[in-house]
């Protein structure tokens, strides 16, 4: 709010903005005009707008706290903040925070981790100022959204080799015709069971035997949210058969949690000297393997991808010679 009054030939302003105020003369009304309009920007910028006085770590730790708490992805996301919190992003104003606070952290992490790694915790960024703004009032704007994010990186192509499953199965000490009484024995049968599945690692660990019929598998919870039932081959069949005097009490089949199993999966992959070899490659492999027999709507209804590009262009991956096998 800005008042003006002519005093002999010069023109006396007086503004009040986010609790304060302040005055001067000016020759003219235009010049008053000017300096009321700028300094109650400045003032209001200065008094935050309503922002509290509080760093972007008591943002990201709220957000820790009320966000990602409840997320079937807590502990994840957990990890990344904490990684947010060691920043020196971390003790920026929320006040002052723009995007270039974000454009630098950017650049400071992209020395550190992969494109996608940025990306991801960029989107963990996003949110957490987006809730700020949204929920709290502690943001005028998300300063995430004006910056530019890493390119994202090509899709994965990587296929195992039979040799490299031999190699795996043999490291593991898994044998087709022995019950894997060790979890390293079970990390094998988890990833000869994920090529015929396609099944995810954490689904994998996550299956009960209750869960396990006849001839298929029922998944209550799955990445995308949505349950889904997938089928059994021969060979999953008999995995399972192997598992039952071992862990058939009614709990896990695998007994395995995903992170003993990505801890094992990575022991074992080093002693057989395969390099470039996620778990998750072998989703990518049992797909292409079962589209020799079904079509992309029945491959999407298996793996329970609902963004059939997804499917197409990231998991479908056979080779040229595939193709000239199906055509010969």
């Amino acid at each position: 709010m800005a008042t003006y009054r002519k005093r002999g030939n010069r023109w006396r302003v007086e503004i009040w903005a986010a609790g304060a105020r302040k005055s001067a003369s000016f020759p003219t009304r235009r010049e008053a005009q000017l300096w009321a309009e700028r300094e109650q920007t400045q003032l209001r910028e200065d008094a935050g707008g309503g922002i509290p006085n509080r760093l972007f770590r008591d943002l990201m730790e709220r957000y820790a706290r009320e966000v990602s708490a409840r997320k079937r992805g807590a502990r994840r996301e957990r990890n990344m903040v904490n990684v947010i919190l060691r920043d020196p992003l971390a003790d920026a104003p929320l006040k002052k925070l723009s995007p270039r606070d974000i454009a630098e952290w950017r650049d400071r992490r992209g020395q550190q981790v992969s494109d996608a790694s940025v990306n991801r915790e960029m989107a963990v960024l996003s949110h957490a100022c987006s809730i700020a703004r949204r929920e709290w009032g502690w943001l005028r704007a998300n300063p995430v959204s004006d910056v530019r994010r890493p390119p994202p990186a090509p899709p994965r192509t990587r296929r195992p080799t039979d040799e490299e499953t031999e190699r795996l199965l043999l490291t593991t000490g898994y044998h087709p015709d022995q019950p894997p009484e060790t979890r390293t024995a079970r990390v094998g049968a988890a990833w000869l069971f994920a090529i015929e599945t396609a099944m995810r690692a954490g689904e994998i660990c996550a299956l009960t035997w209750d869960h396990v019929f006849a001839r298929h598998v029922h998944l209550p919870i799955t990445k995308n949210g949505y349950p889904r039932d997938v089928p059994l081959s021969k060979r999953a069949l008999e995995i399972i058969a192997q598992l039952r005097p071992v862990t058939g009490d009614g709990g896990p089949v695998f007994d395995l949690t995903p992170a003993v199993l990505d801890a094992l999966f990575r022991k074992t992959k080093a002693r057989a000297m395969i390099e470039d070899l996620h778990f998750h490659d072998s989703r990518r492999e049992a797909l292409t393997r079962l589209s020799t027999i079904y079509g992309v709507m029945e491959l999407a209804r298996i793996s329970g991808h609902r963004d059939l590009r997804i499917l197409q262009n990231v998991y479908y991956r056979p080779s040229i010679d595939d193709l000239a096998d199906r055509m010969a």
